[in-house]
């Protein structure tokens, strides 16, 4: 669970180029292209442009490379040719490289064309619970506070928290311990140390926080009052003194 410091550098360079992938996916999303396009751009940018390996590519059956979760999906979205983007959409592009055994994984919101004032500010809302997850890191905090610092921000402005998926530790393997909750009580739960590495990244819903998985296809989760969910999500380090955000991207300052 703690990485050394060979890890961390392989983390580091995986990490900066999941970064990469979704910077370069960006002028992309716009209304008219399917997502089984926006999973092909991305599939050959890691294999042939990064020389990495697309984590979700037939991880536990998994058929694509990327995941694509839009309007009312929480996570895992299957990229498809039949799904077109149009105007109002809000998509959520999730991407995990591997780079000489090390993952990357990290989530970013689009607006497709012109974003409904409703919808940009839950995914406005999602991005600051992230950000307020990722400011209680430091060793000697609590797995708790993280999920508390998401929950207080998510439901004081009248949203809910998913509950039954997570951010995960993270390294040589896709999902390991510690499971990351995004809700929670403060000074509860496992006890941050300089080394851990793990991803935080908050489903939060417009309606009820509840799920359900999709039969048909055994992986697409909806929120089951089919109102929109947002997410966002980075890789940290537990360094030192803090945190150290290693799925940053050019836009982002911490």
């Amino acid at each position: 669970m703690i990485k050394k410091s060979e890890d961390i550098k392989g983390m580091r360079v995986a990490c900066n180029l999941a970064a990469q992938t979704l910077e370069m996916i960006g002028e992309h999303v716009k209304p008219g292209i399917s997502t089984g396009e926006l999973d092909k751009i991305c599939h050959d940018y890691i294999v042939d442009e990064i020389n990495c390996i697309p984590a979700p590519l037939n991880y536990k059956g998994f058929p694509k490379s990327i995941c694509t979760s839009i309007n009312q999906v929480v996570c895992h979205g299957i990229p498809t040719e039949n799904r077109i983007l149009k105007s109002n959409d809000i998509i959520n592009i999730d991407v995990t490289v591997i780079k000489d055994g090390y993952h990357g994984d990290t989530s970013k919101m689009f607006m497709v064309g012109k974003a409904q004032p409703h919808a940009q500010r839950l995914v406005d809302i999602t991005q600051e619970c992230l950000y307020r997850g990722i400011e209680k890191v430091k060793p000697g905090a609590r797995l708790g506070d993280i999920g508390h610092a998401i929950q207080v921000h998510a439901e004081g402005n009248h949203y809910s928290v998913v509950r039954e998926y997570c951010g995960h530790g993270i390294g040589k393997v896709f999902h390991e311990d510690p499971q990351v909750l995004h809700y929670g009580q403060p000074n509860t739960g496992m006890s941050l140390q300089e080394g851990m590495c793990f991803t935080i990244e908050p489903m939060i819903n417009l309606g009820t926080y509840k799920t359900k998985l999709s039969k048909t296809d055994g992986w697409t989760v909806e929120t089951t009052d089919g109102r929109l969910s947002a997410q966002w999500e980075h890789t940290i380090l537990v360094t030192q003194d803090g945190f150290e955000v290693l799925t940053k991207r050019s836009e982002e300052s911490f």
